[in-house]
């Protein structure tokens, strides 16, 4: 079973950022980034918060955002309400483009994840999938408690 999921996250991937780059030019982290953003009412989110939700370190999202930046597809500005903080934007050229491989990309993940799998099958891939994040996020928590020092924990 370990193989077989080992082969599906190792292949799944690429096949994604293939397929992305050859209908739409967007790399699977760039498409991430785009999506996160087209999901915010006015298109922008704190730099921090992005790399939250999209599960990635500081420095690969802000690796990547200037890279889109240079394409156009974002910018970024100081936080309106931290200036501490960076304040990521979709572009009318980003947006375009998030337009433009959306449909695309469902298709392929309809194609290659959905359509295999029986209705019963893909509700318990979901639970399944639901099961392992939990567990990710127990033993990062506790990864986390572990490396704090003693005296932080008495407190």
């Amino acid at each position: 079973m370990w193989l077989a999921l080992r082969r599906l996250m190792w292949g799944l991937t690429p096949a994604i950022d293939r397929q992305l780059t050859r209908d739409s030019g967007l790399s699977g982290p760039e498409y991430s980034v785009l999506a996160t953003l087209s999901e915010c009412p006015d298109g922008v989110l704190r730099s921090g918060t992005a790399a939250q939700e999209l599960g990635w370190e500081r420095s690969r999202l802000s690796h990547i955002l200037r890279r889109m930046e240079a394409k156009g597809l974002v910018s970024r500005s100081c936080s309106a309400d931290d200036a501490r903080g960076q304040d990521v934007h979709l572009t009318e050229r980003g947006r375009a483009a998030i337009v433009e491989a959306a449909p695309g990309h469902v298709e392929f993940v309809r194609r290659t994840v959905f359509d295999p799998l029986t209705p019963e099958q893909q509700r318990l891939l979901g639970e399944a999938c639901d099961s392992i994040v939990a567990a990710i996020c127990t033993a990062e928590a506790e990864a986390e408690s572990d490396s704090e020092p003693k005296s932080a924990r008495a407190h």
